[in-house]
């Protein structure tokens, strides 16, 4: 046993030992606590213990191995608040900011307590100096940062899962549905107030039922982790609402617990994960590790950039002074060092074997993907990630693009990746608002994409199929906006995404026209409806369901308020587009011809049989033939799905039958007559759903050509019943 090296007036500490190098972070084991962090640069390591008087004891890790700096403290155990200082170089020129009067949160901190208030403390420059020339950040000031930035802290691991177990629920029966822990929370009248916005509150009965009600098998939250409020934000009165602002990847953002003791955002979200999985629902995290929230070097120094600026950011080549940005957000990780790729990777696996969650959606991935400077799918993360035994066996699911050139990777991941579609989206956008000539894209993307996929091995549910999402408009303002009026957000409306592929049906935002309001809301469905009848995965952005809208803002990023939370009356208001969206998804859970685990064929399913897996014909009933393909109108088309030729065989090797179904697609601003085909196909059709009702309801029943008038802009789904 050593004697603690300390300085300082804060918690005790009886003895300090040597400890272990793994692993990183704060470990506690019943009896003790080990610490452990990396630092390659680093010439000397405080581990500074922080009293909730604010009092700090400093103690030095003497212990280094592999550039890991450890200490075990036997006394040490959950509740306690802890930092870092690291001794080391000032030198930006060569990429080096060590900084010792900074306390430096641990990049492994699993909770984390208190708040920032961004004065000098927070910053290793002179904010007056550099606002004259901002690449000279100059000697550090060396003003202590202790009481004006968050502390880790050390939780209890242990958790009573019961009988917790993955619902692992396979790709193709998948519904995703996204959504903001906050943002779903916060207004519903059925949760208590005290759990509204929080972990507690989303794992509420009320909010369980809604979901099963829509069938939704896997909510992906938005990001959870660990995150900071932008000061020029807080300056505006706005907050980073959306999260992608990350500098604790272990840690669940404590602001979204109820509970309000230090470390107890950990036990309230595994106890929400426990409470999603007994409904049989999985849970999908939307994961940021392709930036820091310490942004550019005008930024904050809270952890990595204190710890070992070189090692964990990607720096300029010609001037480590800056940083290489290809996320918009002033810095990139560095995922070609080995240890950010271990941390990274450290991260992925904690969820999966400590929180419990089912998989990840990653933010800007083709940013991890980058190696020198292009994306690379053989690049090491891609190889991590395929070879590790717990991370490879979750849902892994892409955001396929940066902001850097060369970014836009839609098709290009590895075979065990699904990606957001977002080539898909736009399809369905253009076909929907009667742009000419998309009628070859979206059958295409209707069927799965198979021209992204198949040729990395991947079957349809590699296809994330999406028409609105947390960036960009609501499936409400899609139909009602054509420009963004993003003015709340203080920048002037340049913010967001300014080519949309929206239609506003005849007026800029809310109106009384009937007709046009006729109109939108039979859009919404046939988005929708599209959306539920498409092969691959979907996904349905919270909200959509009842018809939530922002107004016109196609970027709530910084909207905590009542523009981007879920308003719950609309429940109500909209009753009738909830109920055809509960038709819409049940439709697609009964029906595994919407949901196929191979890529249609276009062949006769047996030897002299005319009919085959999937049939496109025209209005007229007739085979599309390719002049049909081409022609500019394109706007009008029937699908034939045959039921009865699903090559794959279910769970236990049976053979899988089903309905076949007739999908009529009608985008123009007219009426169309579709006759249905010959007795070839059926004898008799009746009428599953049809956007043209409120609510989908029908039970029109239609024999072989027969003649169906479909008004503009609608969809109707037959299927055979004779």
């Amino acid at each position: 046993m050593t004697q603690p090296a300390e300085t300082g007036s804060g918690p005790a500490v009886s003895a300090v030992w040597p400890g272990s190098s793994y692993p990183l972070g704060a470990t506690y084991d019943g009896a003790g606590t080990n610490f452990a962090l990396f630092s390659e640069i680093a010439e000397r390591v405080e581990l500074c213990l922080i009293g909730k008087d604010g009092s700090e004891t400093r103690i030095d890790l003497g212990e280094v191995d592999g550039y890991v700096w450890h200490a075990y403290l036997p006394t040490i155990g959950p509740g306690q608040r802890y930092g870092f200082r690291v001794h080391g170089s000032w030198d930006p020129a060569a990429g080096h900011r060590c900084d010792s009067s900074k306390l430096l949160l641990d990049p492994y901190g699993k909770a984390f307590h208190g708040d920032f208030d961004f004065t000098q403390a927070l910053f290793s420059y002179d904010m007056a100096a550099a606002a004259g020339d901002p690449s000279d950040t100059g000697t550090p000031p060396m003003v202590d940062s202790l009481g004006h930035t968050m502390t880790s802290v050390v939780i209890n691991p242990y958790f009573d899962w019961a009988s917790d177990r993955a619902p692992r629920t396979p790709y193709h029966e998948t519904v995703i549905y996204e959504a903001h822990v906050k943002g779903m929370t916060q207004t519903h009248p059925g949760i208590p107030e005290e759990q509204r916005g929080t972990y507690a509150g989303l794992a509420h009965p009320v909010i369980i039922d809604h979901l099963d009600s829509l069938n939704v098998t896997a909510i992906e939250l938005m990001p959870v982790h660990q995150f900071l409020h932008d000061h020029r934000l807080l300056e505006l009165g706005l907050r980073n609402y959306w999260g992608y602002n990350t500098f604790g990847f272990f840690a669940p953002h404590n602001q979204y617990a109820a509970s309000r003791h230090a470390g107890g955002a950990v036990a309230e979200f595994k106890a929400m994960v426990r409470t999603f999985h007994e409904a049989g629902i999985e849970v999908i995290l939307d994961v940021v590790y392709n930036h820091t929230a310490e942004g550019n070097h005008l930024g904050p120094t809270i952890n990595f950039r204190g710890i070992d600026n070189a090692a964990y950011y990607r720096l300029a080549d010609d001037d480590p002074r800056f940083y290489k940005d290809y996320t918009g957000t002033g810095n990139s990780l560095n995922a070609r060092n080995p240890h950010t790729l271990q941390l990274i990777m450290d991260s992925l696996r904690y969820w999966v074997t400590e929180m419990h969650v089912d998989g990840f959606r990653f933010d800007l991935a083709s940013t991890l993907a980058r190696e020198l400077h292009d994306v690379d799918r053989l690049s090491a993360f891609f190889d991590l990630v395929q070879q590790d035994p717990v991370v490879s066996q979750v849902k892994l699911i892409a955001e396929p693009w940066d902001v850097g050139e060369g970014g836009y990777q839609v098709g290009n991941f590895p075979g065990l990746w699904t990606e957001w579609n977002g080539k898909y989206r736009d399809t369905v956008r253009d076909y929907w608002r009667g742009e000419p000539e998309t009628l070859g894209e979206f059958a295409s993307r209707l069927t799965g994409s198979s021209d992204l996929y198949e040729a990395t091995g991947r079957r349809p549910s590699a296809s994330i199929n999406f028409v609105t999402c947390h960036d960009g408009f609501t499936l409400t303002d899609l139909v009602s906006y054509n420009e963004k009026h993003n003015e709340a957000n203080g920048e002037d409306n340049r913010d967001g995404e300014s080519y949309n592929r929206s239609w506003n049906c005849g007026v800029e935002g809310p109106t009384d026209d009937p007709d046009i309001l006729a109109l939108r809301a039979r859009q919404i469905r046939n988005i929708m409806a599209t959306l539920m009848v498409s092969q691959g995965t979907p996904m349905i952005a919270h909200g959509d369901e009842f018809g939530r809208t922002q107004r016109g803002n196609n970027n709530v990023y910084c909207q905590d308020s009542e523009l981007s939370w879920m308003d719950w009356s609309l429940a109500e208001k909209n009753a009738d587009l909830l109920d055809f969206t509960r038709k819409a998804t049940a439709l697609r859970r009964d029906h595994p011809v919407f949901r196929r685990r191979r890529f249609f064929e276009g062949r006769p399913i047996r030897s002299g049989d005319e009919v085959r897996d999937i049939a496109w014909l025209t209005p007229a009933g007739e085979e599309m033939t390719q002049q049909d393909w081409d022609s500019e109108f394109g706007k009008c088309v029937m699908v034939f799905l045959n039921g009865d030729a699903l090559p794959e065989p279910d769970a236990r090797g049976e053979r899988v039958v089903d309905d076949s179904f007739l999908l009529c697609f009608n985008a123009h601003d007219a009426a169309v007559d579709f006759v249905t085909p010959n007795d070839d196909y059926a004898q008799q059709w009746t009428a599953e759903l049809d956007t043209t009702d409120a609510v989908g309801a029908t039970d029109t029943v239609v024999p072989a050509g027969a003649t169906i008038t479909l008004p503009a802009r609608s969809l109707m789904i037959l299927r055979k019943t004779l």
